[in-house]
């Protein structure tokens, strides 16, 4: 026994240094005199402060740091500072090492690094839940040295690599996490290659049936998918060294993810997903050919293939906020299906691999500013301390995430903002004063109220006044932060004002009915009044909404009224719900068992049914919602609210019947409703709630309710309506 171990011991060193000069290899592009030794030095700390630990695989804990390092250097194209950093970015969370022993033997600027990197350790911690303060702090380090979140990526990634020896919940958490914040997180810094593979990581978790099924049929495909990309790229290979251009050219395979969004949004099988690949054309090009090199292979592939005349996107033009630039277009191949083909040249296809990496190596050269930009906003964003945490996410998500739109201002100047914006985002984009008094706006020299949603290309000249002031339904109108954010400081500073005068006015009422006017009193009377807070008191005072008869029935009431604010006692609810369900006899809630000391109910937003993988969350006022894992609202809930999560299965259930919904379409038949009917009244015996029908040009689509008892029960009523005549899908929706 103790021989066997010393040679796993020994294997397990040679396993170390083989993984160490791989990293060494990743590292050789960027080395310079002296960063051979740094990277040592590191390793070599995190060798000796990692010896005793292990990952939950058994592995020794260094594999970890080091692949991390690898992620940084060959993936995102890092330097040796971020090599280090990465190297030894556990050490000070998990060992004795502290941060001085770091910047006396490493520099100022590594301890700065790896002090962010533990600071937000908490958000990417197997355990414990991101939550939206832990984002916000680790945006803030975003603001100091993007490199701190380009190592957390290059983390989460090598996690997410490596996650199946986690309990299923833990995997459930993290996957939400990822695909929720992490992976628009690394699209926005222009990581294609790392949002693909993270969001491809998190659906093998969150609908592993759905990742097997799309994975095996593009397996299966391969061989004739490779055929078919060689013998399409051969005669655009040809003619473009025709034409003097170095180019290299090859397919790739779209993301699993991306394919099976492509499903769920058309309502389409896996077989009539068509673009399941991209054909990449890369140039080498001078950096003042560039743009006249992508432009005449585009002539070359349009001139060998039909073009899609509604699928060109051009961001060599105009590149995308994260740094991206490309030429996109599709076209029809030899065998009638449509081909995406992506023009670029070596530097374009850099930036769209390493993304911020790549777009500080060429800063010098590149007129594009957009990630300079984006980093400038989300400073701008964070520099608003009074946003409530959890819409400061839901902000950062809409804007910074989103797709970009171009406006010109009326002499010429253009302006990005995000695909859904309105005539008053334009407004405050341009400057604070003129957002507040807007009062309407001329698009194309036409007039449109604050609401229009401006569209790409649009002209826009701002209309004000100066008796405007902001209403609260704005916040309804605007979709970017900035606007948000300058909305919301109006309208505090005017609550502020009338909330002034409400406070003499309530002070002077308490004294006529000899109420001292204290804070404690002021705390039990906005309770009374049901009031968040004593601003709000004041306000309502000032609006004659609390007069001295209201005030009088606050005085004779014998109510014991606790001083606590309502978010306390919510908490407090939420806490005793948490120790009910968790507590000693078990941490796991089984549905459909007589529980009297828990009410539950099932969520309307996805109607799970017995045998869908499913959660609890616990709700303030109506106990504990069960949804299914793959709910809409699944990964919000679960990035945001992780402590309020109950793991949940389901129990032996006594003949009790759930709703779901079920979308037929098929070609319209004589008879089809009356086929679709009998299968399920009369074969399967389940109830209809209701049905929904409407053809069009000899197409059926059609919705029904029905009434099932589990999820074996659904899938053979599915499978057998599929049998009859015409149909050609059968999907469920959530009710």
């Amino acid at each position: 026994m103790k021989n066997t171990l010393v040679i796993d011991l020994e294997e397990e060193k040679k396993e170390i240094l083989k993984r160490y000069r791989a990293l060494l290899r990743a590292c050789k592009p960027t080395l310079q005199r002296g960063d051979k030794k740094e990277i040592r030095k590191a390793f070599e700390m995190a060798l000796e402060s990692h010896k005793d630990m292990r990952r939950k695989s058994g592995e020794p804990y260094i594999y970890h740091p080091i692949a991390v390092a690898q992620i940084a250097a060959e993936e995102i194209g890092l330097g040796t500072t971020s090599i280090v950093c990465a190297l030894l970015h556990d050490v000070v969370e998990d060992t004795e090492i502290t941060l001085e022993d770091i910047e006396r033997e490493f520099g100022k600027k590594t301890a700065r690094i790896i002090d962010g990197l533990t600071k937000i350790s908490g958000v990417f911690d197997y355990n414990s839940s991101l939550q939206a303060e832990n984002f916000r702090k680790m945006l803030l380090t975003l603001a100091d040295d993007v490199r701190v979140i380009l190592i957390k990526l290059a983390d989460r990634l090598h996690n997410m690599r490596t996650m199946d020896f986690m309990p299923q919940h833990k995997q459930l958490k993290i996957a939400s996490e990822t695909i929720y914040l992490y992976a628009p997180l690394a699209h926005r810094l222009g990581l294609y290659a790392m949002k693909s593979e993270l969001e491809d990581l998190s659906m093998k978790y969150l609908e592993p049936d759905t990742y097997k099924f799309i994975a095996n049929n593009l397996n299966e495909k391969k061989a004739e998918r490779n055929l078919f990309i060689k013998k399409f790229i051969e005669p655009i290979k040809a003619r473009l060294e025709e034409e003097g251009l170095k180019v290299e050219i090859y397919g790739r395979p779209k993301s699993i993810h991306s394919i099976w969004n492509k499903m769920k949004k058309k309502n389409i099988p896996f077989d009539e997903v068509y673009d399941l690949f991209a054909i990449r054309i890369v140039l080498d090009s001078s950096p003042d050919q560039e743009k006249a090199d992508c432009w005449k292979a585009y002539s070359v592939v349009t001139d060998l293939y039909r073009p899609n005349p509604d699928r060109l996107r051009d961001w060599v033009s105009s590149p995308k906020g994260n740094g991206y630039e490309s030429l996109h277009t599709t076209v029809m191949g030899s065998k009638g299906q449509w081909v995406e083909v992506q023009i670029r040249t070596q530097r374009m296809n850099e930036i769209a691999e390493k993304g911020f990496a790549a777009h500080w190596k060429y800063k010098e050269s590149s007129q594009d500013n957009g990630l300079d930009q984006w980093i400038q906003n989300v400073r701008e964003m964070l520099s608003n301390p009074e946003s409530n945490a959890l819409d400061f996410i839901d902000d950062f998500k809409m804007n910074l995430f989103s797709d970009e739109i171009f406006i010109f201002t009326p002499k010429g100047s253009l302006i990005q903002l995000p695909l859904g914006a309105t005539a008053l985002d334009f407004a405050f984009d341009i400057h604070t004063d003129i957002g507040v008094s807007c009062i309407g706006a001329k698009v194309n020299h036409k007039l449109v109220p604050l609401s229009y949603k401006l569209q790409n290309g649009d002209q826009v000249e701002i209309i004000t006044s100066s008796k405007q002031t902001p209403k609260e339904d704005w916040l309804n109108i605007v979709v970017t932060a900035k606007a948000k954010s300058k909305i919301k400081s109006s309208l505090k500073e005017e609550k502020r004002k009338i909330a002034e005068g409400g406070k003499e006015l309530l002070e002077r009422k308490l004294k006529s009915l000899k109420i001292t006017y204290n804070t404690d009193n002021l705390n039990k009377i906005s309770y009374f009044f049901k009031l968040p807070s004593t601003q709000e008191l004041f306000i309502a005072v000032a609006q004659g909404k609390i007069e001295l008869k209201h005030l009088k029935e606050y005085l004779s009431s014998e109510k014991e009224i606790e001083s606590r604010t309502s978010e306390q006692i919510e908490e407090n609810q939420i806490e005793n719900l948490l120790n009910k369900v968790k507590g000693p006899e078990s941490d796991i809630l089984l549905i459909g068992e007589d529980l009297q000391k828990i009410d539950y109910k099932l969520a309307n937003c996805c109607n799970p049914i017995p045998g869908d993988d499913v959660f609890g969350f616990i709700t303030v006022s109506e106990g504990i919602k069960i949804h299914r894992t793959n709910c809409p609202n699944a990964a919000q809930l679960m990035a945001n609210y992780g402590y309020r999560i109950v793991k949940a299965k389901w129990n032996r259930q006594k003949e009790l019947t759930f709703l779901t919904g079920l979308h037929i379409v098929g070609i319209d038949d004589v008879g089809l409703i009356n086929n679709l009917t009998k299968v399920i009244s009369n074969d399967f015996k389940v109830n209809m709630r209701s049905i929904t029908v409407d053809t069009n040009d000899g197409i059926f689509d059609g919705s029904i309710m029905v009434f099932v008892n589990d999820k074996d029960h659904l899938d053979n009523l599915i499978s057998n309506l599929m049998q009859v005549k015409g149909v050609t899908s059968v999907t469920r929706f959530d009710a």
